[in-house]
């Protein structure tokens, strides 16, 4: 397959762009991530253009050479102009491939067909389903291609959003929206996209340490075990280490969030999450034996599997505060873990 192996969904924070260029060159080559901006509604709409436009810039840095998608807000009524505007400008600064959706206003969609068409990069339709599929979806999809220049390649990214793990008909639906779509074009690339991290919440670490199973994995080997003659062009993605809310959650409100943080680990069938504090007394002595914690799991992947591990690693034998990160270095390595490990998975294995 020449396109991506893995597409995650990740926001364009520091964090992120932090993990994606912490990972191995080969895992940067199969890896095309597609960059969330944050949603800012109410803004006044120059703060708008600028801050989506620095955010853009960012993720161009980021990437050098790789392409990447990059989804802008889909501004309230009264930023629109605004951002069509900077939407437009954008294709004359960077070759990232915009994204829009059937369902987002006209004016969004105008203004990135003209972005994707100045490019020559491409653009992605993104079809949010967080439920059971909907037929009508499929009728906007078609009228969005419509006005696609011919010259432009489209990808489809089917979001179904927060996966859950009692939602049993997920694939069920994921397979209707896939025959509806996957026939409408010769898309470039296809993936299916779901949020398989949970919210961490107090209730959910109330013990110290979680186990949640991955649910968006177990949805993607149930596609796979389909008999769809298109599945050999389909590729997996997901929303990294971070759950579907917190991508999209707008900026930090600054006031300091709670007193603590998880470190995660993604196995073959769970995600793992231990309950850290970030400020106290006994703070550091605390994230250590959550290094530890992880580092004695079974399913451990040895320091040599990723820089997220050696981090683990170094952490969980270290002394003094030193070394024991932030809430943001918890959640970079978290993703340069998952990543990694990710790609892995999805590689085709040789030999015995």
């Amino acid at each position: 397959m020449s396109g991506p192996l893995y597409v995650p969904v990740l926001p364009a924070r520091p964090h992120a762009h932090k993990a994606y260029r912490q990972l191995i060159p080969s895992v940067q080559r199969a890896v095309v991530p597609l960059w969330n901006l944050p949603s800012r509604a109410g803004l006044p709409p120059d703060v708008l253009a600028a801050d989506v436009r620095q955010d853009v810039l960012d993720v161009s840095r980021v990437h050098r050479h790789h392409p990447a998608w990059v989804d802008a807000p889909c501004a309230d009524e009264d930023q629109l102009a605004s951002l069509a505007r900077v939407l437009s400008a954008l294709a004359e600064v960077s070759p990232l491939r915009p994204v829009t959706g059937p369902e987002r206003p006209r004016q969004h969609q105008a203004a990135t067909l003209e972005s994707a068409r100045c490019t020559g990069s491409g653009l992605a339709i993104r079809v949010m389903m967080p439920a059971d599929w909907d037929d009508a979806v499929g009728h906007g999809v078609r009228d969005l291609l419509a006005r696609v220049d011919p010259a432009v390649e489209a990808d489809l990214l089917l979001d179904l959003g927060a996966v859950r793990a009692d939602r049993t008909d997920t694939a069920k639906e994921a397979l209707r929206a896939l025959d509806v779509l996957m026939p409408l074009t010769p898309w470039r690339t296809a993936a299916v996209l779901g949020g398989g991290f949970p919210d961490v919440t107090a209730e959910l670490v109330a013990y110290g340490t979680a186990e949640e199973p991955r649910a968006d994995w177990h949805v993607w080997r149930e596609l796979r075990r389909s008999a769809r003659g298109y599945l050999d062009h389909l590729v997996y993605g997901d929303y990294g280490a971070d759950s579907a809310r917190g991508i999209t959650r707008g900026p930090s409100s600054g006031d300091g969030g709670p007193p603590w943080g998880v470190l995660r680990y993604t196995t073959g069938e769970s995600f793992v999450l231990v309950k850290v504090p970030t400020r106290g007394e006994d703070r550091a002595a605390a994230v250590r034996a959550g290094a530890r914690e992880i580092v004695a799991l079974p399913e451990f992947r040895g320091v040599t599997a990723s820089a997220a591990e050696t981090w683990l690693r170094d952490c969980a034998r270290g002394q003094g505060p030193k070394g024991t990160g932030t809430a943001a270095t918890w959640l970079q390595t978290g993703n340069v873990q998952h990543l990694t490990y990710a790609v892995r998975s999805l590689t085709p294995r040789t030999g015995p």
